[in-house]
């Protein structure tokens, strides 16, 4: 065996086993990238230093309804994160408590209540996404641009249809756990949008 097909088996074994279409290596790369952006103690210090107490699910909430230019219903917003109403409602209790949404009477519907971010809500919801961008920006230092642009496109790919196969596939149960440390609402706010997949605390 040459020089050459040795070294070409040496950069083998160090990559692991690899299907042809790489996807045993993303599936890999996807497992650490989420226990590496969901660590509890890491969302505790960047939500600390935007001064405020949220769980992760409290942060996707918001970044669903910054997305929205009018108020949701608790009905849309638990649909749109894919989670029990009841859970919804407690985020908005927590995030209520923060002056971070605020509740009002639905012009539809009197016996209904919606809910939209409050100013204070989105300056704190920026802080959080810079703090995020220099993060990543940090990370990727090197990588080109069209290289990023390319790992959005297919991820936003991959989340939508993530979500599609949990609407059209799941049953009428909550197909996430309720529960409230974060882990709820985390494939994404909703089919199309821009991906909550870089941990938004």
């Amino acid at each position: 065996m040459s020089d050459e097909e040795d070294a070409e088996d040496d950069r083998t074994t160090a990559r692991g086993p690899q299907s042809p279409d790489g996807l045993d290596g993303l599936e890999d790369v996807l497992a650490t990238l989420a226990y590496l952006l969901t660590r509890s103690q890491e969302h505790e210090r960047r939500t600390a230093k935007a001064g405020i107490t949220a769980a992760r699910s409290d942060v996707y909430l918001l970044r669903a309804l910054a997305e929205r230019a009018e108020a949701s219903r608790v009905s849309d917003l638990a649909d749109r994160l894919m989670v029990k109403p009841s859970h919804v409602t407690r985020q908005i209790d927590r995030l209520q408590g923060q002056q971070l949404v605020e509740r009002s009477q639905d012009a539809q519907d009197r016996r209904a209540r919606q809910v939209a971010i409050t100013p204070g809500g989105r300056e704190v919801l920026d802080r959080l996404k810079q703090a995020n961008i220099i993060g990543l920006a940090d990370a990727l230092d090197g990588v080109p641009e069209a290289d990023v642009v390319t790992t959005a496109t297919v991820l936003r790919h991959l989340i939508d249809r993530y979500v599609h196969r949990v609407r059209t596939t799941g049953s009428d149960d909550d197909p996430l756990p309720d529960r409230t440390d974060g882990a709820a609402g985390a494939p994404a706010p909703a089919t199309g949008s821009r991906t909550a997949a870089y941990q938004g605390g």
